[in-house]
């Protein structure tokens, strides 16, 4: 079993990178922008579930 040897793993990256193919500039502001929305419609929605839930159980269950 051979060592750890740092220079060859850099090159091995640096290698596996050039590689990768990467998103286009628009694609990448278009896929940011999904995540953006994405994320904040799950944000309103858990939100909307948690203020439902406290206000349900504060009404009928906590304070009868």
């Amino acid at each position: 079993m051979r060592g750890f040897r740092p220079v060859e793993f850099i090159k091995e990256v640096v290698s596996e990178l050039q590689k990768a193919v990467w998103p286009s500039r628009d694609e990448t502001i278009r896929l940011t922008w999904v995540v953006v929305v994405v994320a904040a419609l799950v944000g309103f929605v858990l939100g909307f579930f948690d203020f439902s839930l406290s206000r349900t159980l504060t009404k009928y269950i906590i304070l009868p």
